[in-house]
């Protein structure tokens, strides 16, 4: 019997999706529930298991090509063998080109991720489509000045709708401040084997910035609010999307009610969302919903920058590399390791004055980190 493979539901306002990687080629058996193929949609790339065991017959939407939600993808012959399945065309073997090729490991969209763009969704800080386009070149031109055509995934358009929709709908400005992480990394080296036998992971830079984050966001409260329609929204809760770096690009995931978690249950949480990330299985409620950002462009390198708040939110802190430099303790320079850190905010929401006692308050709690419990 032959048993339809159709795009599901895969999100709140979400209609079409783009084809990725198929798992399993033409005539290959497959076990329900066995993942056949990666979807990816504007907010995530998600996994679709076959309804039941058999033989993939046929495949309709190749990697690369656009699905509607409820769109037929393949079929499968439910209960027969390879030597039964259906042929992909009219009965001949078809041709497979870099267009078309849908074999295991291919994918239209190899890298996806997380997020300045909507609550918290998932932003690629690169984009390699899996369809290689030909390089063109208009006649007579200089070798090796070719040109490559590669379609915009929807994560990307998405994100780009959600960047200029932040620019255009909110009055951002972003105030700066720095950071000495000496005592931090002292605590860091005291307790890192000792933290790591207890809790089984390790005690990162990240889980000191999102309690420092929490307690600034409780004392001002206006960075943890939105703008809805002619209301302000204040919230009493914590929702804190930490961004995750992969090889598949940057996923913002949120931590959930992050004013009740230890520093052991962020830091297991963090390097969770790390492993999924890698493997494409973060859900798109994942990485949706989160009242405030908190981006890591240190991890890359960059020592300055502008983050750009993700709307509806009303702030994002960017957090940048450590860097040794010459400061000024007690009428004496001495070297200290240092970070820029910098807070967007919507100037609709927050003042000059809240957004700088905001990042003052996560400064003081970052260099006298010893007030805070950790859990050794």
């Amino acid at each position: 019997m032959s048993v339809e493979l159709k795009v599901p539901s895969v999100g709140e306002s979400i209609t079409e999706v783009i084809v990725g990687a198929w798992h399993k080629s033409v005539g290959d058996r497959v076990a329900r529930d066995e993942d056949l193929v990666e979807l990816e949609t504007e907010k995530a790339t998600v996994d679709v298991p076959a309804p039941a065991a058999g033989v993939l017959a046929k495949i309709l939407k190749q990697a690369g090509e656009t699905a509607a939600v409820g769109e037929v993808l393949a079929y499968l012959d439910e209960g027969s063998d390879s030597a039964s399945a259906k042929p992909q065309s009219d009965g001949r073997a078809k041709e497979v080109s870099p267009e078309s090729d849908n074999r295991p490991g291919k994918s239209s969209q190899a890298t996806r991720a997380a997020t300045s763009a909507g609550t918290a969704q998932p932003v690629p800080i690169s984009h390699k489509a899996a369809i290689e386009p030909a390089l063109t070149s208009s006649s007579g031109a200089t070798a090796g000045r070719e040109e490559r055509v590669v379609p915009m995934s929807p994560i990307r358009r998405r994100i780009a709708q959600r960047l200029v929709q932040a620019q255009q709908t909110g009055a951002l400005l972003t105030t700066f401040n720095e950071i000495d992480l000496s005592a931090v990394i002292l605590l860091r080296q005291k307790y890192r084997e000792q933290f790591q036998e207890k809790y089984g992971v390790k005690l990162g830079f990240m889980s000191f910035f999102v309690k420092a984050v929490v307690e600034a966001l409780s004392e001002v409260p206006q960075v943890n609010s939105e703008v809805r329609g002619t209301d302000l929204v204040y919230r009493n809760y914590f929702d804190i999307g930490v961004a995750i770096g992969s090889e598949k690009g940057l996923f913002v995931p949120v931590l959930r009610n992050a004013e009740r978690m230890s520093f052991a249950e962020i830091e297991r949480a963090i390097a969770d969302f790390g492993r999924r990330a890698e493997q494409g299985q973060l859900k798109v409620d994942e990485l949706q919903g989160g009242t405030f950002t908190i981006s890591n462009g240190g991890v890359y390198g960059s020592l300055l920058s502008t983050p750009i708040v993700n709307p509806p939110q009303s702030g994002i802190l960017g957090m940048h590399a450590i860097q040794d430099r010459p400061v000024v303790r007690d009428g004496a320079i001495v070297i200290r390791p240092m970070m820029y850190v910098a807070l967007t905010y919507d100037h609709r929401v927050i003042d000059g004055k809240e957004a700088v006692t905001f990042l003052n308050r996560v400064r003081e709690i970052i260099e006298d980190p010893s007030r805070l419990l950790i859990e050794t």
